[in-house]
This record gives structure tokens, sequence and C-alpha cells, in this order.
């Protein structure tokens, strides 16, 4: 699963974003890290579960930020339709 985001050019990265594009019908697949504050990820998964969304739980931060191409850790990313 990793891999299919892995292979997409236009990433959202970051917990903030991706739960506006996910707000705006943007997306069909959200990564969440599993080690992310639950209180940071909570309203995204509220809305992932709401729209009926697949989530993907990724074990790090660090391995989430990897697979997206950048130096820092990710708490959750999705891939724009």
């Amino acid at each position: 699963m990793p891999d299919r985001l892995k292979q997409i050019k236009k990433k959202i990265v970051g917990t903030k974003q991706t739960l506006k594009a996910v707000e705006k019908g943007r997306v069909q697949v959200v990564y969440i890290a599993r080690d992310a504050e639950e209180h940071v990820v909570r309203p995204l998964v509220k809305a992932c579960q709401d729209k009926g969304l697949e989530i993907v739980y990724l074990n790090t931060m660090q391995e989430l930020g990897q697979i997206c191409g950048i130096q820092i850790g990710a708490a959750a990313a999705c891939a724009e339709m």
C-alpha cells in the first residue's frame, strides 16, 4: 500500500492539508502514521470515517515522511485525485 503513495506525483503532506483535501472530496486514500499524536490526527480520522475513505496506517512518521520524499516525519498524507 505505501508503494502506491510513492508512485503518485501529486502528494499532499501534513495533517491540516490532508484534512482540507478530504473535506473537499479530492482524495480516496489517506495515510496516517501510527506514532502520530492521537489528538493531532483524530479530526482527520473522523473525517475519513464520515466520508467512507480508506485509511492506511504506517508504523512511523519518519517512514511516512520518507515515502513522501521529505526529510522529516509526517503524521498524515494523501494522494490528490
